[in-house]
């Protein structure tokens, strides 16, 4: 009688199925947890830390602008040899360099592997039969495969760019949030790495409203660019605070960047040298074209079909337990869908892991991580916005604090006045939700979230006493409007209960 067949061993209590930089976060936490872990990345695009050092560039060269009068319509400074974007952008490039060589060197494959992870540089798909695992290696091409059997698995696998179908665009060509900086940086295959960093194209049109094309937007204006940022909706961030998008948009365009907002890009044409672009009813003549649109899921070759992993259009499906619709793989990251922040990555993978790992009993809960868009100034949210306040809740429980940064000594000792702070909380004081707009918004909205994750009242930040001058003064000033708002708001309601009991007395009711 024949012996029956053993199913091969587990090998790992989670497999990571990368390509990102939240999958070496990933790879990480499991080992801290004391996990056996395998890591497979076929690649890694170090774009974000290329743009957040670019962004700080940017600012520095609008200082630049204001110092020696490059911003002045004329100025001498202003020439082809001096302008802002020949100057400053090939130390732009040398710094964004040197920022994502330390990042590498933090979350380099050669330190997880010293910690103990199992690195495979490779592709790979899963299979379902005999058993669920993940194969490494080409089978179609004659070469062998490895089995990675694991108890769960995580795909933290990142997206790619997702590409309108707009007529000509393809043919006129374009550049994405995922190869900018490298265009930058070398140019379109025509400089090598030893050369020196191209001159970029003068003139810019950005398709799309993302946050990361807003930061774009306006640190090429920074440097001297032409820039139009073409938009669908009526404002630049549909989610956030109308109030707040205004005053993002009055920025941008101060800052010398033109925003088309409920235009429909229908076609894109090179003529000559030049590229055109129909947005609406407006024509746009520019060098160079920045898609940023959307992103979508890299699930191409993983035969997640197989394993009965289900997408919906660009994203991956998961419950609040992170487990996507095959419950022993999980997802996190920009691959589920959402905007593409490391912060909130970060936590997904603490909860994915936590289930992974353990019992699956942790679910997400978004309501208390802040989000940030690196313009300058910065933009910060956490929790309800005051329009999704009002609708999950009667008007009349909701309180809007609003304070100014021209209010605050700090900014006005920096000349940082532009700013607002905007507070919605229940009228017993408790914590719904903020967004600011201004200097040093990322510090202020962490102490927020903080708060709100701690279940704490604004009056319980009474005593909350800090370093003065300082922008966190806002918090402070905050509190103080609660006050005042309450006192108002408790004696209009003791005069409409007095009148009411008048108006009865008085009519015998």
């Amino acid at each position: 009688m024949p012996h029956a067949q053993c199913p091969m061993p587990i090998e790992y209590d989670v497999v990571i199925i990368g390509g990102s930089l939240t999958a070496r976060y990933a790879a990480l936490v499991a080992k801290q947890l004391h996990a056996k872990v395998a890591l497979v990345e076929p690649k890694l695009n170090y774009g974000f830390y290329y743009h957040q050092a670019i962004s700080e560039i940017g600012n520095l060269a609008q200082h630049l602008r204001e110092s020696v009068g490059l911003s002045i319509p004329g100025s001498q400074w202003e020439t082809p040899e001096k302008s802002p974007i020949s100057v400053v952008l090939p130390e732009a490039m040398l710094y964004a360099q040197g920022v994502a060589s330390n990042i590498e060197a933090q979350h380099s494959i050669t330190n997880l592997a010293a910690l103990g992870v199992d690195v495979i540089c490779d592709n790979g798909q899963f299979q379902s039969s005999p058993h669920l695992a993940f194969a490494i290696g080409d089978a179609s091409a004659g070469l062998s495969q490895r089995l990675l059997r694991s108890r769960n698995y995580l795909l933290a696998i990142g997206s790619r760019p997702s590409i309108p179908e707009i007529d000509g665009l393809l043919a006129t060509g374009y550049l994405t949030l995922s190869n900018i900086w490298q265009f930058l940086l070398y140019g379109r295959g025509k400089y090598s790495p030893n050369s020196p960093t191209p001159t970029p194209p003068k003139n810019w049109v950005i398709l799309g409203g993302l946050p990361q094309s807003i930061e774009i937007a306006q640190t090429l204006a920074r440097l001297g660019c032409n820039v139009t940022l073409v938009v669908k909706g009526s404002q630049i961030l549909p989610s956030i605070d109308p109030e707040i998008a205004k005053l993002l948009q009055a920025q941008l365009e101060i800052d010398g960047v033109r925003i088309i907002t409920q235009a429909q890009v229908t076609q894109v044409r090179r003529i000559e040298d030049k590229k055109w672009i129909q947005a609406g009813d407006k024509a746009i003549e520019t060098d160079e074209i920045l898609v940023a649109t959307g992103q979508q899921a890299n699930v191409e070759g993983l035969n997640l079909a197989a394993v009965n992993v289900k997408w919906y259009q660009r994203h991956l499906v998961v419950n609040n337990k992170l487990q996507t619709t095959n419950p022993r793989i999980y997802a996190c990251g920009d691959v589920i869908g959402g905007y593409d922040f490391i912060n909130v990555a970060k936590y997904e993978v603490r909860t994915a892991l936590n289930n992974a790992l353990f019992l699956p009993i942790s679910r997400v809960n978004y309501r208390c991580l802040p989000l940030a868009i690196f313009s300058q100034p910065r933009l910060a949210r956490v929790g309800l916005t005051e329009k999704k306040a009002k609708q999950q809740y009667h008007y009349q429980e909701i309180l809007v604090l609003r304070q100014y940064f021209k209010a605050v000594a700090a900014a006005q000792i920096h000349n940082k006045t532009t700013g607002i702070c905007k507070l919605i909380l229940f009228r017993n004081g408790e914590i719904l939700g903020a967004e600011i707009f201004g200097t040093d918004a990322g510090e202020l909205i962490n102490i927020i979230a903080l708060a709100m994750s701690q279940n704490l009242k604004i009056q319980q930040l009474e005593n909350f006493s800090p370093i003065y001058p300082s922008f966190t003064e806002i918090i402070e000033q905050s509190v103080q409007e609660w006050h005042k708002q309450k006192l108002n708001s408790d004696l209009a309601r003791q005069e409409f209960i007095e009148s009411f009991f008048h108006f009865r007395r008085d009519w015998n009711i």
